[in-house]
């Protein structure tokens, strides 16, 4: 098992912890052992914590992405397929302009 490192704040907080709770007639290193036992309870606390917190990160992640999936395959079916051509308006510009020229050719002619 490696050794963290306690912070000071933890060792702080254990340590009047330990003052607080000290026996009539208990020693120095009674004390300093107790205290040494609520730092590892403090970290272990601190490490289940962060445990869960990651989790809960994990699972809105998952749900985040998960309505990102549905959002899009909503919008892909609202929106019609790229590969079908737009009807395109040229053809018929160039039926009118045959029209004009066509009733420009029988004006010239008369």
């Amino acid at each position: 098992m490696t050794k963290t490192k306690i912070s000071s704040k933890t060792q702080q907080e254990a340590q009047s912890i330990a003052k607080a709770t000290q026996r009539p007639g208990q020693t120095k290193d009674q004390t300093k052992l107790i205290a040494q036992g609520i730092e590892k309870g403090i970290e272990q606390y601190k490490k289940q914590q962060k445990a869960k917190a990651r989790e809960r990160d994990k699972a809105q992640k998952r749900v985040r992405k998960e309505k990102d999936v549905v959002i899009a395959d909503i919008h892909s079916e609202d929106t019609p397929p790229s590969n079908t051509p737009s009807p395109s308006k040229l053809p018929w510009y160039l039926l009118a302009l045959s029209w004009v020229g066509f009733a420009l050719y029988l004006a010239m002619q008369s």
